[in-house]
């Protein structure tokens, strides 16, 4: 009889067991896809307009499913997005072509670099008062950005226009004091990219990039009294940190942006104006 009691007791004991393992087992799966919920990354991204903002728009609920949450934040003027980036407000920015991203980790000390190229924005030269090159008169003012990488690039277009020539060698780093022909006496304002076009009622000529001008309703093609022969060093670019371009949010990122979804776009809404820079 008290052995009999003693298996009991043991069969009870083994039963009991095997329930706490079975109530054990759900609780540690719904751990782990706890963990696995938790693993989604926050990515903040810093832009200014569009097309830019609208790529990132497209991109967004593509990168939901790689498991990233993408927070757009549109800033107000071409300085901001760098710094942001720079201290570490957000992790990456979209606006800006190489050259004026070596600038300002050359002002800066910064440690800024190149992910992907995006798109190549068709740079252009627009009027209000006139037609054609053949108009523009004797001392005609001409407006163009004040940073360095947009000056030389706004004279490297007039010289490749034959409106202007250029010391030998100047190249994309050109400023006004590398010109040694100057036929029609142009005055050269240099103003912020942000006030491009609203200089287009006073000046007599504006040089700036689609995103600028398309709010105008001018595109290149239809309207620029002339464009740049090659803007394929001026291309839009992703631009991380040094020390997270390689991270798999960004890389994830860069793969999106330069994805069929976002090349269809431009193919469709911005051929006139836009050419996608990868494969």
């Amino acid at each position: 009889m008290k052995a009999k009691m003693v298996l009991m007791l043991l069969a009870v004991m083994l039963v009991v067991a095997a329930c706490g393992k079975k109530e054990e087992t759900p609780a540690a799966e719904g751990s782990n896809e706890g963990s696995q919920t938790t693993q989604e990354v926050n990515l903040k991204v810093a832009t200014l307009i569009p097309p830019m903002t609208d790529v990132l728009d497209i991109v967004k609920p593509l990168l939901k499913e790689d498991g990233v949450n993408l927070e757009v934040v549109v800033l107000s003027d071409n300085v901001q997005p760098n710094t942001a980036l720079a201290d570490k407000e957000v992790d990456a920015n979209f606006f800006q072509h190489v050259p004026y991203m070596n600038q300002f980790n050359e002002a800066n000390n910064a440690n800024l670099v190149a992910v992907q190229p995006i798109y190549n924005a068709i740079y252009g030269a627009y009027s209000k008062k006139y037609k054609s090159i053949d108009e523009l008169p004797e001392g005609a003012t001409v407006a163009i950005a004040n940073d360095p990488s947009n000056i030389g690039r706004s004279l490297v277009m007039m010289e490749q226009n034959g409106l202007i020539k250029l010391k030998e060698g100047a190249g994309f780093n050109a400023t006004q004091s590398d010109i040694i022909d100057n036929p029609k006496n142009f005055k050269f304002q240099e103003v912020d990219l942000l006030m491009l076009a609203r200089m287009l009622d006073d000046a007599d000529l504006v040089a700036m990039t689609p995103a600028y001008a398309s709010p105008l309703g001018l595109t290149p093609k239809k309207d620029a009294l002339f464009t740049e022969k090659d803007d394929s060093h001026f291309a839009i670019t992703l631009v991380a940190r040094e020390d997270n371009k390689d991270s798999e949010a960004i890389q994830k990122l860069a793969k999106r942006m330069a994805g069929p979804e976002v090349k269809a776009f431009f193919e469709e809404k911005y051929a006139d104006i836009a050419i996608p820079a990868f494969e």
